[in-house]
Order: structure tokens, then sequence, then C-alpha cells
């Protein structure tokens, strides 16, 4: 339930997702891709990582996400896994919802198939749930336009963890070419925000996890780093300890809780720590400790379900003609965070704009992405893992013309676009 008293404005919002899954990949209802992680699914498992999070965050209240699978395994394991979200609902006010396909879900079936999996797992949840119970949300890591006005219009879910910010040649799925703040998608593309009414879907489309931008410009692990370090925990604590990781969390957190909050008058940060990651990973503590250390820093933060996050973003917007993002980051020296350098990014329902200088020597600012929303957009009809939109100018760099210009080789009309929206960018 959305605390009356609570409004987007002025605030900082907090997400923290947990996914439960028997296959790292649940292609389809009865097929599999990755390992199976069934022994990384134990009570104590997930026990073990809500405890964390309350040692952290007492009031925090957080999404637990369970694949086909995980809802319809008869082990002992998942009955209990199933049975304790359940009463993590009623201590601690959590929601409990549906993953299709363990993510990717497009990647592997038809639009049909994909809404008969939303439909059969969101009753399958209200089923073990029980009490007429019902999520506020989807967690999806991808989800097509189709599968989004699906949720909206036929199961009555207004908000969905549909996209994954930057995501190209990573796992699975590509999907750039997005906003990084909740939005509404278009009909025509999910990472394409909605252009007017008949092009309107009324499903708040979230990120998966915040990244951070320097790091997120890269293709892949290029150059040997991991585009989508930010505050998830596989790209920092594993990659480089509980340390450096908790430094580089806390510094992607800083990029929206302080600069970022006072440009766009609220700030977002969301983050997935997968039930596997418990064994996998473990350091638990620094799960821990990144939670304290937010409410020590911003003591006025919440931490909310998913759901509550976005249901709070559509009552504030209720459409996206009032979007407009702008973040500003200088690299942590952290992996693929250049400490060199600094990062623009302008984000509007007509386009995005990504703006990199080098902080030493007089370098000019180039445009390194610049994706127009205005113009038509497709997903791909086939079963594929393309589902990036690409603009003019891409920050990932894989085609010739994501070659990065300086502003004023920009064509004219895409300046005058440009300057329309952000006059201060005039040289």
């Amino acid at each position: 339930m959305i605390k009356a008293m609570k409004q987007l404005p002025g605030n900082r919002w907090l997400t923290l997702n947990t996914v439960v899954r028997v296959n790292q990949i649940e292609v389809t209802r009865d097929r599999n891709a990755g390992d199976d992680e069934t022994a990384n699914h134990t009570l104590e498992s997930a026990m073990a990582f809500r405890n964390a999070v309350s040692a952290g965050w007492p009031e925090a209240r957080i999404t637990w996400a369970f694949s086909w699978r995980a809802l319809h395994s008869s082990s002992p394991n998942y009955q209990a896994i199933r049975e304790y979200a359940k009463a993590c609902h009623g201590k601690h006010g959590d929601d409990v919802t549906f993953i299709p396909g363990a993510y990717f879900s497009n990647a592997y079936n038809s639009r049909e198939q994909v809404n008969l999996d939303l439909h059969d797992g969101l009753l399958r949840v209200s089923e073990f749930m029980g009490g007429g119970f019902r999520p506020s949300s989807v967690v999806a890591g991808f989800l097509a336009a189709d599968n989004l006005r699906y949720l909206a219009e036929k199961e009555g879910i207004h908000v969905c963890q549909g996209n994954i910010w930057s995501q190209y040649a990573i796992d699975n799925q590509d999907g750039d070419g997005s906003i990084c703040y909740p939005y509404y998608p278009s009909r025509e593309h999910f990472c394409k925000p909605a252009q007017g009414k008949a092009d309107f879907i009324d499903c708040v489309n979230l990120d998966g996890w915040t990244m951070d931008f320097l790091a997120a410009r890269r293709e892949g692990f290029e150059d040997g780093f991991n585009s989508r370090m930010g505050v998830g925990p596989i790209e920092t604590i594993r990659a480089f300890g509980p340390q450096i990781g908790l430094q580089q969390m806390l510094g992607t957190t800083a990029t929206h809780f302080d600069d970022g909050f006072f440009r766009n008058g609220f700030a977002w940060v969301t983050n997935c720590w997968e039930i596997c990651l418990v064994d996998q990973i473990g350091h638990l503590e620094v799960l821990t400790r990144w939670l304290k250390e937010i409410r020590e820093r911003w003591p006025e933060a919440r931490c909310v379900t998913q759901g509550e996050f976005g249901l709070l973003w559509r009552q504030h917007f209720r459409d996206n003609t009032m979007v407009n993002y702008r973040f500003v980051q200088c690299g942590t020296g952290i992996g693929g965070s250049d400490r060199d350098k600094e990062i623009r990014w302008f984000m509007n329902p007509h386009f995005r704009l990504g703006l990199l200088r080098n902080l030493e020597g007089r370098a000019q600012e180039q445009v390194i992405d610049f994706t127009r929303y205005d113009l038509p957009a497709e997903e791909p009809r086939e079963l594929t893992r393309r589902w990036s939109l690409m603009g003019q100018i891409n920050q990932k760099q894989t085609r010739p013309q994501d070659r990065p210009i300086a502003l004023r080789e920009l064509p004219e009309a895409d300046r005058n676009r440009i300057l329309g929206c952000y006059p201060e960018l005039k040289p």
C-alpha cells in the first residue's frame, strides 16, 4: 500500500528485488538454459538474505520474484521459500510476484505465450499467497511492448521492471536504447517512451538495476571491463571484493542521491540480489553495510517495493510530457568507471543525449549517444536476442556511425532539437 503522506518529488527512493528460480534461464515452461541452481536455493539462503536486508534497513520493503519452476516445484526447499516470502509479506510488507522466463522471455517465446505465462504465473502467485493477494508489479528483465500493454489492460498491473538500461552483449538478450528512469512505453517498442495518447501504454517501465554511466557506455566486456557495473553484486563484490565493491556501489548510489536528486527533484536507485548469489558470492555483510550507509548519508531515503515506487511515479506523472531527467557523473576509478572522464546524460520523451569529456586537458566534450524517440521504431518479430533501439549515435560504438562527434557536428535540425530543450548547451 502506498503511504498517503509520501509523494515522489523531494524524496530519495531505493527499490531492492530478489529472484527465486530453479534454472538460470528458464527459456520456456519445459526448457532451460544455463546452470541448474536448485542447490543454491534453500530456505536458509532466503532467510539469510532477508535478514541481511533487515539488519541494514529495518523498515525496508522488498520485491520477491518467482520463476515458473520456482512457483510450481514440489521440492521441500521451494515450498519453504514460497511460505517464507508469504510470511515476509505479512511481517515486512514485501511484495511477491512472477518473473517470466527467469529473464529474457521474449527472446524465446511468442508474445502470445508470454501473455499466457504472465496470466498463469500471476494466478499461481495469488493462489499460494492467499487472501485475495495480487502483485503490484512484475519483474521481467526485458518485456515487449505488447506484453506490457497486456499487463496493464488485461491483468490490471501498471508497473513492470521491463528494461535493463544499456544492456548489450551480455547475458541472453540485448536492450540498449531506453532512458534509465521510469517512463510510459510506446506501443512500438518497449525502449521508446510513448509519444502521445494513441501510442501510450499505461504500465510504468522500470530499469533492472542502477549502473555506473561511464562503465555502461561500453559494449559488453570491452577492454576487460563489465559494462553493467554499478550497484549490482556480481559486477562489484564478485569482481573487486567487499571493500572496493562497496565503494563502487556507494559511488553509483551517490550519483543519484546527491547531484541527481538536486537536478531531478527526486532520486531513484534500484538493485537486484538474486537468492542464488547468497551462496555464489556470499558477503551479505556488504549488502547490510550498503543499506546502513545509505540510511546514514541520506536519512530521509525510503526503501519500498518496486510496485510502490512505480505507482508513486504514476501518480505524479500522468504521461511522459513532463519527463526530463539529467545526470552528471565523474568516474570512480574502479573498473570501467574512468576517473579522468565526466559523462552527462539528458533524457526526455523526445530523445536521449549522452555527452562525454576528458577532465584532463582541453579536449572538447563529444556526443556519444543521440537517440531520437519521435522516429518510428519496431521490435523484432522473430525470436532473437537483438532488441536494442539504436539511434543516430549509440553509446556502445558498434557501428561506424557511432563515432563520437562534437555537438556542432550534428545536423542542424538535430542541434536545434537539442538546444530547444537544453539551451544551456549552446556553445
